[in-house]
């Protein structure tokens, strides 16, 4: 086992083993998965059902090449523990987001106007969903055999039904449905053993991210009791988030000139270029090779390489939701996550302005152990303020509510530009916070009695 070392320089053993695989590798590329939601209808079924799924479920690395494996996941959302008939006791020691739930932290968290939850799809924060399972692999044969034993285990289950599946893949340009390369970035987690996506990024300590180790601040994150049900799980935050990208293109060419222009301005509204090439090393052309290059493509600080935004504004996506090194208001550190976005739906054929009425987009998974300042506060502050770079009220080009009065201000010299009436490019289809349990947890709610 790896070790991470406490603010007090002691070692803290990592007990890799009991980490559910799906919390700690990185996506596969390319990837093929399956998110399917089930609501629990009597507690004693939900309990057969996790014995049953255990055997599927695998912890620490189940493969020395992430790129070659499949592996299944399973969380569960507050009303899934009460569901499965978890002690008060231990259910109110969970922190306050996570009883809550997402649909009832929307006004705080941006998911305003169209993304209400007044608007999610079904089942999304109706407090059906109970457990959420996900799958991911590098292709369809191995998904299909990963989730063998789960889809068995299901089946087998009389008093648990599936209510919600969604299928993502990679899409075949290899980038996002906005035309964008994805899954570069990934934290330095201290004594986990998978090295970060940023040589320069100093190791965060593994309670940013595992319960049961010291975090950033030096302490304990808080744990759910008892012991074995909180150490060594986390939280996911799981929305399913649509894409406008026709709108997305249409603004494009409605503030440009040129199709130079245009692919530089949007690259200026996300970081990056479409190949993943950052604009902090090349500011003024696309660089493929660069992009597809993981021991430089995210090899970059900003106070160190673009301290006043000149090559990515302070408000471009990636900066605001990864500030680095950049002088801001807070510790960057404080608020990291494990990112994971995968695609749904089809491409918007390259150079349609108008939309097709397809549902496409995708379902981002946003792993921490701390929901209200790590997920929370990075959709709160970064993304739909700018209070934090000196730009107040100005949101996320790509991912803030906007709704057609939004504003984004792109340093520039001798005149900085100022782009307005920015709509919203992403509508929230649903939400649901849920708790990713390790391998012991696993089997104390599988064994649960009464």
């Amino acid at each position: 086992m790896n070790a991470a070392a406490s603010a007090s320089g002691a070692s803290v053993p990592i007990e890799v083993d009991d980490i559910q695989s799906g919390a700690l590798h990185p996506r596969p590329m390319p990837y093929v998965g399956r998110f399917v939601f089930l609501r629990v209808d009597d507690r004693h079924a939900g309990r057969s059902l996790l014995r049953r799924l255990l055997p599927a479920v695998e912890g620490g690395f189940a493969s020395v090449d992430p790129s070659r494996d499949a592996w299944v996941a399973v969380a569960f959302t507050y009303q899934g523990l009460r569901a499965l008939g978890v002690p008060q006791e231990s259910l109110d020691s969970f922190p306050r987001a996570f009883r809550q739930g997402m649909a009832a932290r929307a006004d705080l968290i941006g998911d305003v106007g169209e993304s209400a939850p007044a608007h999610w799809e079904a089942p999304f924060g109706t407090g059906e969903v109970h457990i959420a399972l996900s799958a991911l692999s590098p292709d369809a044969a191995r998904l299909e055999k990963a989730l063998e034993r789960a889809r068995v285990a299901c089946q087998d289950t009389p008093g648990v039904q599936v209510i919600w599946r969604q299928e993502v893949r990679q899409l075949p340009t290899g980038r996002t449905t906005f035309g964008f390369r994805d899954g570069i970035s990934h934290p330095n987690i201290e004594g986990l053993g998978l090295p970060g996506s940023n040589p320069r990024e100093a190791p965060i300590k593994a309670g940013e991210f595992l319960l049961g180790y010291p975090d950033e601040t030096g302490n304990l994150p808080p744990m759910p009791s008892p012991e074995v049900l909180g150490r060594n799980g986390t939280y996911v935050a799981v929305r399913k988030i649509h894409t406008k990208v026709a709108a997305w293109r249409r603004y494009l060419r409605a503030n440009t000139s040129s199709a130079q222009e245009e692919a530089l301005l949007a690259a200026k509204m996300v970081g990056r270029w479409p190949s993943g090439a950052p604009l902090t090393l090349t500011p003024e052309h696309d660089d493929p090779e660069l992009g597809a290059d993981p021991q430089r493509n995210n090899d970059f600080l900003y106070r160190e390489n673009d301290d006043r935004g000149f090559r990515c504004p302070a408000g471009a996506h990636i900066r605001r939701t990864n500030p680095r090194d950049s002088a801001i208001i807070g510790d960057a550190r404080m608020h990291r996550l494990i990112r994971r976005g995968t695609s749904y739906g089809p491409p918007l054929p390259e150079g349609v302005l108008d939309d097709d009425g397809a549902d496409r987009g995708l379902v981002g998974v946003f792993i921490g152990a701390h929901l209200e300042r790590q997920f929370e506060f990075i959709k709160a502050e970064w993304v739909n303020d700018g209070n934090f770079i000196g730009f107040p009220g100005e949101k996320d080009p790509v991912a803030g509510h906007h709704g057609g009065t939004g504003s984004v201000t792109i340093p520039d010299k001798p005149i900085r530009r100022r782009l307005q009436n920015l709509p919203s490019f992403v509508v929230t289809r649903g939400g649901e916070y849920c708790f990713v349990p390790g391998l012991r947890a696993l089997r104390w709610l599988a064994a649960l009695e009464g």
